[in-house]
């Protein structure tokens, strides 16, 4: 049973509900859409990922987007969200050429400009985008942070159903963190219920911490598992929710050793199997 988080009086507790075992539609549809078919046991799976870029800058200080479109072909994922990505800029059009080596949806989610290129966040996604929606994210007095969140039309055999994906970057500051969250918490409870996934670099060091508590009593505890450094990964900053929480198998980072040199961070990759769609 989900227990609501311990917030200040921003979440209206009456608001906060679960959406519902219609994931198990959602998913196994975005799983036969994917090319990822259900077993004999009528069991289908999805494969979502986040992955702090830093720009494209790997551990040996080069720019290498050709490394992160690698990663992004070891890790084969249906859904990725994208931190600290460039796109404009004459020079690091990182973006751009991401979604030409991937052929997926992108949707980016730029908070601000570093030299003469947009620079946030990102989705790539091998379903259809139906919605988009900017959150920001932003304290005042700290670096410019937002959430997007689109609804994907998840689609098979002709038939389609909405999955929503929140994809983010927090700040670096407790207080920050703590407003964010609220945030994001109050604006999925206002929402319409979907089948919800919640993912990025929340920049969460403390394991203990109310943003974290949070997040967990909300969408329920789902395993952590250090991303950071890539190198010698210590820290779980990295993390994926999924609201109904008994679809999610596994949460793990890819520790392949081109991925440890791409990035300072090392993707975080989830698994979902849910009972396939009837046809």
């Amino acid at each position: 049973m989900r227990m609501q988080p311990d917030l200040p009086s921003l979440v209206n507790p009456a608001q906060a509900r679960d959406p519902g075992d219609t994931l198990a539609v959602a998913g196994a549809r975005a799983a036969l859409h994917s090319g990822r078919p259900a077993d004999a046991a009528g069991i289908a799976s999805m494969m979502v990922a986040s992955y702090n870029i830093h720009r494209a800058v790997g551990t040996d200080r080069r720019y290498q987007p050709d490394r992160i479109a690698a990663v992004l072909e070891e890790l084969d994922a249906d859904i990725v969200a994208l931190q600290e990505v460039e796109s404009g800029s004459s020079n690091d059009r990182t973006l751009e050429y991401l979604a030409g080596h991937t052929g997926m949806h992108v949707v980016s989610g730029f908070t601000r400009v570093r030299g003469n290129a947009d620079y946030g966040n990102a989705l790539l996604a091998r379903f259809a985008p139906r919605a988009v929606n900017q959150i920001d994210l932003t304290v005042k007095g700290c670096e410019p942070r937002g959430a997007i969140d689109v609804t994907l039309a998840c689609t098979a055999s002709g038939r389609e159903s909405a999955l929503r994906v929140i994809a983010t970057h927090l700040g670096l500051r407790p207080g920050e963190r703590r407003r964010q969250v609220q945030q994001l918490l109050n604006y999925v409870a206002a929402a319409p219920p979907l089948p919800t996934i919640l993912l990025g670099d929340v920049n969460e060091w403390f394991l203990w911490g109310r943003p974290l508590r949070w997040l967990h009593a909300y969408f329920e505890h789902t395993p952590h598992t250090a991303t950071f450094p890539s190198r010698w990964p210590v820290f779980a900053l990295d993390r994926i929710w999924v609201s109904p929480r008994a679809h999610l198998v596994s949460v793990a980072s890819h520790r392949s050793p081109l991925a440890r040199v791409a990035s300072d961070h090392l993707p975080l990759l989830a698994r979902f199997e849910v009972p396939a769609a009837p046809t």
